[in-house]
């Protein structure tokens, strides 16, 4: 069946994209013509030197050297690009600078909206770098924060980035053992951190949580300290920290920008860390500043003097892509607290305040908003709203019809996929494109993309795995501690040596739209047909008396197979007879007999990380009988109290 069409681009709203000039650009200056998209993606992920150079003079890249070389020969992972250029990322970020314009509109539970001008921030972001040059930081060093997401973040790693050192952020909801695993990694000098903060209402004092990371972490010599929570909190009894307000009395300058090579680091991101250490992410200047523009230019087409907003906290990767839209001009919108405080309905009020162009959020916010039957169009003014953005976890098709009922009439839908390990998406919106039900427009240019069969052949139309064939300039450097590329390499290039294996399972179709399914490593297997989680969970979200659910398929001994599915009911429900067979009949109608579990049991909580992904594959481990040990890392979760039901589950289960 095929999907129905739920927006199309109008002529105008084409012609002005950035995309659109792009094509113009490439017609008058490279003698390219393209008939459609697909044609242009097409020549983008073959002719990939002349791709990425086209967009190094298309955006105006500034370099203090000449490239000898835009990409070199090798294989992935060890491409280099732009070789012998030099720049700074930071630099471009300050390009759109004018004194009095807002540069960061800001809300938190604690503080209602403020804007901050370009002024205010080059002033704090010159202060901040003085004071980190007199305590000897240099390109290379690296500066951590343990931040909220507040204008004072934003202006930390513009500073850090700046002077070419290197950035590495946690949100204050981290615990102390979770910060310490990651930053300690990498051997920072400089800690930036708060008291505390507030979320959902309520205030966490986080004081002795950065004690025990400060205590842990040897090669600090310096301490930022910004009283967030309690105004009068003291210093965390150190002779070498200072306050945020005192550093910028008492130092004062310009911004500096400290050219540095192409593939320096820029900064420091980390995987889940599920089920062991996280992986210490290294991406570079150059890499990410192409990458960026690229994707906010062409497939989140944010314009000069727009508001961007993506509710994220720091120690997400949408966090560094929201501050990538000051590459564009735009304005950047930051939102410190939960999304469902004092209801859901706060988001769509500052969207309306601020207001904001382009709105992004996980798609389970999206999906609570529709399940709560919010009537946002009819509560707020959002005529300035041109785009919504969705990642984080597959959209499921009702939400998608559902943003065009209760949100706008004409909204560009802009539902992406891509990660951690580029930090950004490689499918993704596309300004010229119709958006269908339950599909991601396109693939993104320069990322080559295809959906494999098992023989490690393209497929269309079907689900495969997701691979990326083809090198691109934002793929990490490396992962910093990590010899050998030992984990680097297992973690895309085992499967496929030389392909870049994601990890989604994925169906793309003879358009050139794609479907996501979840994750392949927790695909369900029955009876020889596979299927993604996220059917499962489209499904299930229909059904008003479930809140929640997780499924897993468990392979036992004799070929057999059990397949249960775990509910967190809405406040009130039972788990009956009449509500497992409702359960059952959703599944079977809205897909097929295999897509019904063998069991239906009612669980208190799901798992999730930090960041807000379901543990699929831990859960799997755990009832399979793998020690705790070995299958999570419980300092890597939200609530990793929920793995003790699973784990009593799973003894049953062995007995």
């Amino acid at each position: 069946m095929s999907a129905r069409k739920l927006w199309q681009p109008d002529p105008k709203f084409q012609e002005q994209s950035h995309l659109y000039h792009y094509v113009q650009w490439l017609k008058e200056n490279r003698a390219l013509h393209f008939e459609n998209y697909n044609n242009l993606w097409e020549w983008s992920v073959t002719e990939i030197a002349a791709f990425w150079e086209s967009l190094w003079e298309y955006f105006q890249i500034k370099s203090y050297t000449t490239y000898s070389e835009v990409m070199t020969a090798d294989p992935m992972p060890y491409t280099r690009w732009f070789t012998g250029a030099s720049l700074n990322y930071a630099e471009h970020l300050f390009r759109h600078c004018k004194e009095d314009q807002t540069a960061i509109i800001y809300q938190s539970e604690m503080h209602s909206i403020r804007h901050m001008t370009w002024k205010e921030v080059s002033l704090t972001v010159g202060s901040l770098q003085q004071y980190f040059t007199q305590q000897g930081v240099v390109a290379g060093d690296r500066v951590v924060a343990y931040l909220p997401n507040i204008p004072e973040a934003t202006i930390s790693f513009m500073a850090v980035c700046g002077l070419g050192a290197v950035w590495s952020s946690c949100s204050p909801d981290f615990g102390s053992n979770s910060v310490i695993e990651r930053f300690q990694q990498i051997a920072p000098k400089v800690f930036i951190t708060v008291d505390g903060y507030q979320y959902n209402g309520k205030a966490f004092d986080r004081s002795e949580v950065v004690r025990e990371i400060m205590a842990q972490l040897p090669t600090l010599e310096k301490v930022v300290f910004i009283p967030y929570l309690d105004r009068e909190a003291e210093l965390p009894g150190e002779a070498n920290a200072i306050y945020w307000k005192e550093l910028l009395v008492q130092y004062t300058g310009t911004p500096v920008f400290t050219p540095v090579p192409f593939d320096h680091p820029i900064w420091v991101l980390y995987s889940s860390g599920t089920t062991g250490k996280p992986k210490a992410i290294t991406h570079c200047q150059g890499g990410v500043l192409l990458e960026h523009y690229k994707y906010l230019a062409f497939h989140n087409d944010v314009h000069a003097g727009e508001h961007f907003f993506w509710f994220s906290t720091t120690g997400w990767m949408m966090w560094n892509f929201v501050q990538a839209s000051f590459l564009m001009g735009a304005t950047i919108v930051l939102f410190d607290g939960s999304p469902g405080y004092p209801d859901l309905s706060v988001l769509w009020q500052l969207a309306e305040t601020a207001p904001i162009h382009h709105f992004g959020a996980g798609a389970p916010y999206l999906v609570a908003c529709m399940q709560n039957e919010l009537q946002i169009k009819s509560e707020f003014a959002l005529s300035e709203l041109r785009s919504i953005g969705s990642t984080g976890a597959p959209l499921p098709p009702e939400t998608f019809t559902w943003c065009y009922e209760s949100i706008k009439k004409d909204l560009w839908l802009c539902s992406m996929s891509g990660g951690t390990d580029l930090c950004t998406a490689f499918v993704g919106g596309n300004p010229l494109l119709p958006v269908y039900e339950g599909e991601i427009q396109c693939r993104a240019l320069g990322a080559a993309v295809y959906a494999w069969d098992e023989m490690g052949e393209p497929v269309v139309n079907e689900v495969g795995e997701m691979v990326i064939t083809q090198p691109m300039p934002s793929m990490p450097i490396y992962f910093w501690n990590d010899p050998g590329d030992k984990r680097y390499l297992e973690s895309y290039f085992e499967m496929y040596p030389g392909i870049w294996r994601h990890g989604d399972w994925v169906r793309i179709t003879d358009r050139g739209s794609l479907v996501i399914y979840g994750r392949s490593d927790a695909t369900l297997n029955r009876q020889g047909v596979r299927i993604g989680t996220a059917e499962i969970y489209n499904a299930i979200q229909k059904v008003k008396e479930v809140k929640d659910s997780l499924i897993v398929n468990l392979e036992l001994a004799g070929g057999r197979h059990y397949m249960p599915l775990f509910v967190v009911l809405a406040e009130g429900q039972n788990l009956d007879q009449e509500l497992i067979r409702k359960i059952k009949q959703t599944l079977r109608s809205e897909y097929s007999p295999r897509h019904v579990p063998d069991e239906v049991i009612a669980v208190k909580d799901i798992p999730y990380t930090i960041s807000g992904k379901k543990l699929e594959a831990p859960v799997k481990k755990i009832l399979l009988g793998i020690p705790i040990t070995k299958a999570a890392n419980p300092g890597a979760m939200r609530n990793p109290d929920s793995l003790d039901f699973f784990i009593q589950f799973g003894r049953r289960l062995a007995d």
